[in-house]
C-alpha cells in the first residue's frame, strides 16, 4: 500500500514537469494561442491531480477501515476457552431461528437414557427467537454472560452456575449478552412428547431493553438485581446509563452486601416504602420482583391494606389501581378472597388486645393520659388500625411490624412513632440488626436524611453496647 502511495506522488511530479515542457514548447510555436493553451493544460492538470488525490486518500484510509473491520470481527472470533464443554459445530440446522451465530455440541448419545443434553454457545449479541417447549426445558449456564426472558417478565442475567427451569409451554428466549460469549447446557424434558414452537425473532429494540441496564452494572450487582428486583425502567437505562450504573451498583451491590436480609423481606419492605412515597415506577418494579420470588397476589394486596392506616388512603389508592392492573394482566381474578376475621362489635376489643400483645402496658398509659376530647383517636387506633387491618391473617405480627417500620421511616417526620415501633419490633422478635438492615435496604430509595433519622431513633431506643 505504501509503495503505491509513493508511486502516486511521483506521478504528480511527472505531470508537473510534462506540463512545463509542453507549455514552453507550445509558446515558441504559437505565441498568439498562449491563453487558450494555458486554460486547457490547467484543466487537464487539475483532473489528473484530483484523480491522484483520490487514489492517495484511498491508500491512506484503507488500512484504517480495514483495521476497524478487523477489530469488529475480532470481537466475534471463537473464544479459546469458554467452559469445560466442547463448542461443537455451527448450528446451521436452526440458524433461521437465531439472530447471530450459535454453536451446538450434543453431549449425550445413549438413546435408552432418553435425556438429550447439548451445550449451546452464542456469540456476543446472539439470541434465539421467542419459543416454547411442550415438555419444558432446563438450562444450566456454564460460560460467559447471557440472558433469559419469559414473555411479559423482565430479563434475567445468567452467569456460570445459574439454573433456569422452564415450565411447559412458557414463551421465552435466551442468548448471549451484547459484550460476551455465552454457553449453557440445554436439557430436554419429557423428550418423548416434547415439541418446540418457534415464534417471532427478538428484535433489536426488545433485546436492548432486556439487556441495557444490566450492562451498566457490575456482575454481582446485575445478578442481585436480576434475582429479586426486576428492572422495568428500560428507558432510563438507555437515556441515563451513568445514573443507572451509580444507583444500580450501590443499591444492588454495596447495600446488599451489608446483611443477610432475605430476598422476600427486601422486596416486601421496599414495596411498602414505594407505596408510602407514591413511587409508581419503583412500586411496579417490586410487583415484578414479588411474583418472580414467590410472593402471592394476596400478599401483594395485603401490603397495600397494611399501608392505609399509616400512609393514608390518598397515597395508597392509586397504587391499588396499579397493582390491580398488574395482577389482572397476569390472569389473577379480582377481587381476591376476603381476609377480615372480625365483626363490627369485636373489632375494638380484638384490636386493643393485639396492641397490648405488641406494646404491653404502654397502651393502657396512652388511654389513661389522653385528654377526653382526644380519646376517640386512641379508640380509632385500636379498632381501625389494629382491629380492621392488623388482625388479618395474611402476615404474621413480626412481618407487619417490619412493614410498619419501613413505612414510618419512609414517611419522615414520624420519629416518635418510629421509636414506638422499634420497641414493638423488638418485643415481637425483630432485633436491632434486622431493623438496621431494613433501613439500609431502603437508603437508596428514601435518601440519607430519613435513613439517618431512623438510625438515630434506633440508637436512642436500643443504645450501642
Amino acid at each position: 500500500m505504501y509503495v503505491s502511495l509513493h508511486k502516486a506522488c511521483v506521478s504528480v511530479i511527472r505531470v508537473e514537469k510534462t506540463v512545463i515542457w509542453l507549455r514552453t514548447h507550445y509558446i515558441k510555436a504559437n505565441i498568439f494561442a498562449v491563453h487558450e493553451y494555458d486554460k486547457s493544460i490547467n484543466d487537464c492538470t487539475m483532473r489528473i491531480k484530483d484523480f491522484i488525490l483520490v487514489c492517495i486518500t484511498t491508500v491512506i484510509m484503507f488500512p484504517m477501515t480495514t483495521l476497524k473491520a478487523q477489530n469488529m470481527e475480532k470481537e466475534k472470533q471463537l473464544p479459546e476457552y469458554l467452559s469445560a464443554f466442547p463448542l461443537g459445530e455451527e448450528n446451521v440446522q436452526y440458524a433461521r431461528f437465531f439472530i447471530g451465530k450459535s454453536y451446538l455440541a450434543p453431549l449425550t448419545s445413549n438413546k435408552d437414557l432418553n435425556t438429550p443434553v447439548c451445550n449451546v454457545t452464542f456469540e456476543p449479541g446472539c439470541r434465539n427467537n421467542w419459543h416454547s417447549h411442550t415438555g419444558g426445558q432446563l438450562l444450566i449456564a456454564v460460560g460467559g454472560k447471557g440472558y433469559y426472558q419469559e414473555k411479559g417478565k423482565p430479563a434475567r442475567l445468567l452467569l456460570p452456575g445459574d439454573i433456569v427451569e422452564i415450565a411447559p409451554n412458557v414463551i421465552h428466549w435466551h442468548g448471549a449478552a451484547p459484550d460476551s460469549w455465552f454457553s449453557h447446557l440445554a436439557i430436554e424434558c419429557n423428550p418423548q412428547s416434547n415439541k418446540n414452537t418457534w415464534l417471532e425473532p427478538v428484535d433489536d429494540e426488545q433485546y436492548l431493553a432486556a439487556t441495557s441496564q444490566s450492562n451498566t452494572l457490575s456482575a454481582e450487582a446485575a445478578k442481585n438485581q436480576a434475582t429479586w428486583y426486576s428492572s422495568v425502567n428500560d428507558k432510563l437505562a438507555v437515556s441515563d446509563p451513568e445514573l443507572t450504573k451509580i444507583f444500580g451498583n450501590f443499591a444492588f451491590g454495596e447495600v446488599q452486601k451489608y446483611s443477610n436480609l432475605d430476598t422476600r423481606t427486601r422486596i416486601l419492605v421496599t414495596m411498602a416504602s414505594a407505596i408510602t412515597v407514591n413511587a409508581k415506577t419503583t412500586y411496579l418494579q417490586t410487583l415484578h420482583a414479588a411474583l418472580s420470588n414467590g410472593i402471592t397476589p394476596l400478599e401483594i394486596k395485603e401490603v397495600l391494606y397494611h399501608a392505609v392506616p399509616y400512609a393514608g388512603m390518598a397515597k395508597v389508592e392509586e397504587m391499588v389501581e396499579i397493582a390491580n392492573k398488574f395482577l389482572e394482566d397476569r390472569g389473577v381474578k379480582l377481587p381476591l378472597a376476603p381476609q377480615s376475621i372480625l365483626q363490627p362489635e369485636t373489632r375494638q376489643e380484638k384490636g386493643l388486645a393485639l396492641q397490648k400483645s405488641i406494646f404491653g402496658n404502654q397502651i393502657d398509659r396512652m388511654y389513661e393520659t389522653s385528654p377526653e376530647n382526644q380519646l376517640h383517636i386512641q379508640k380509632f387506633l385500636s379498632a381501625n388500625c389494629f382491629g380492621d387491618y392488623q388482625t388479618r391473617p395474611v402476615f404474621d405480627i413480626p412481618t407487619r411490624e417490619l412493614l410498619t417500620f419501613a413505612i414510618l421511616i419512609s414517611l419522615g417526620g414520624c420519629e416518635p412513632q418510629v421509636k414506638g415501633h422499634i420497641t414493638g419490633n423488638v418485643n415481637v422478635g425483630n432485633d436491632k440488626l434486622k431493623l438496621l438492615a431494613v433501613a439500609t435496604q431502603l437508603l437508596p430509595y428514601i435518601g440519607y436524611p430519613r435513613t439517618l433519622n431512623a438510625i438515630t431513633c434506633l440508637n436512642e431506643v436500643i443504645p450501642e453496647k
